[in-house]
């Protein structure tokens, strides 16, 4: 016991009981649950501190339960964040996972939530029958295409789609809502005729992302003095298809193109990728995780253009960013970002010779245009209105105008 009272979580006897008599009229209570978060940055980690930055400044009261190498409870920002142990999931270069589903059940009774929210279609989902149990209203958020995401693996398209739809089935039953933040994430839970299903769009932090990011040192340094500096901001893993960038590069360069590539991210993949670039001479320079938010703004708007050549990807935030940034981004024709994108950059086919392809017609635009393009685009994202869609997923007090400017001011 600590010397406040509480466990090692925080938890006081009679602690949840309580707050539902005392503080159910200063707002809900949302606890939020995540697994295959990674340890330092990704879309993912940004949308759950967004958010749940913008449901304390609503009013509410956010938890975010995660997986990490050993327990710890914090008060941060974006509310209380519970870390509990657990497991690294072989193959996936540090993703965790919370296992132990009596302690997990546990833990939310103590914290008594008055809405929860999943993020995790596959180990999780048994909390939405919990949930309803407990009579918690609650909501899963949508973060991946599952048969996107099996067909990245290899599993044939017919047998990738009638896997999902038997796991989008049961999990749009299990939950109040299934949240997706883009039509097209939606599309695979309405061809099984869920009918419980939101759309909720995320955002993009306007004032740490903007063009007046840009170095000219660091563009020489990640690109070695390139006419053309093509970026890929992306965990290295199978599924996010980090390849094809290389695949890309190696053709603007057979025909002509003084381009020059700079990765940020890590995965399972790197030491294959970096092996490759040394063999084939690209100049590609990996950089790992990239620390801290006006780094990776400064990166991202150094660059030319950014890659996005996943094709399972949902909505891509760090493409989004980049847009933000005044970069323009190509993007894979497959995934959600065709549809986000807009004059903001193209699209390009599964492979090196399309990506290529698009990276010379966005290049063909007046740089000015090109990127002022970008940045309009982005400024259709801001966090206040995902805020105030996920909030209405759970019919829960919107984050109102003033409240939202503070919120931009503390940012």
């Amino acid at each position: 016991m600590r010397r406040d009272g509480t466990d090692h979580i925080g938890r006081q006897p009679g602690a949840g009981a309580a707050r539902r008599g005392s503080m159910r009229r200063e707002g809900l209570r949302i606890v939020r649950l995540a697994n295959f978060v990674t340890p330092a940055s990704g879309g993912l980690r940004t949308a759950l501190r967004e958010l749940g930055e913008g449901y304390r400044a609503a009013g509410h009261d956010p938890v975010l339960v995660v997986p990490g190498p050993a327990a710890s409870d914090e008060r941060t920002p974006q509310g209380r964040v519970i870390t509990l142990p657990g497991p690294v999931l072989p193959g996936t270069g540090g993703y965790r996972v919370l296992t132990g589903r009596a302690r997990l059940e546990q833990l939310l009774r103590t914290l008594a939530p008055d809405r929860l929210e999943v993020s995790d279609r596959t180990t999780l989902r048994w909390t939405g029958e919990w949930a309803r149990r407990a009579r918690v209203p609650a909501v899963m958020v949508s973060h991946e295409s599952v048969d996107g995401v099996l067909h990245t693996w290899g599993v044939p398209r017919y047998a990738a789609r009638s896997v999902a739809d038997r796991l989008n089935s049961r999990t749009a039953h299990a939950y109040s809502r299934i949240v997706c933040t883009t039509e097209w994430a939606a599309a695979e839970f309405a061809r099984t005729g869920a009918r419980n299903v939101v759309t909720a769009p995320l955002g993009v932090d306007l004032a740490r992302a903007h063009p007046g990011c840009r170095s000219e040192e660091l563009r020489r340094r990640t690109g070695g003095g390139a006419s053309a500096v093509l970026l890929l901001c992306s965990r290295l893993s199978v599924e996010k298809r980090p390849g094809r960038a290389l695949d890309a590069l190696s053709r603007l360069r057979a025909d002509g193109v003084d381009a020059a590539l700079a990765v940020a991210g890590d995965g399972p993949l790197r030491a294959r990728l970096e092996a490759r670039a040394r063999a084939e001479r690209l100049p590609v320079a990996f950089l790992g995780h990239v620390a801290g938010a006006d780094t990776l703004a400064a990166l991202q708007a150094s660059a030319d253009v950014l890659l996005a050549p996943g094709p399972a990807e949902t909505f891509g935030l760090a493409a989004l960013e980049a847009m933000a940034c005044g970069t323009p981004v190509v993007a894979n024709a497959g995934s959600a970002l065709a549809g986000l994108i807009g004059s903001a950059g193209d699209t390009a086919l599964d492979d090196g010779h399309s990506i290529a392809a698009a990276v010379r017609r966005v290049l063909a635009r007046p740089e000015e245009q090109r990127r002022a393009a970008a940045r309009r685009r982005a400024e259709d994202f801001g966090w206040h209105a995902a805020v105030n869609a996920f909030l209405a997923a759970h019919d829960a007090a919107p984050l109102t105008p003033s409240r939202a400017s503070a919120l931009e001011g503390a940012a």
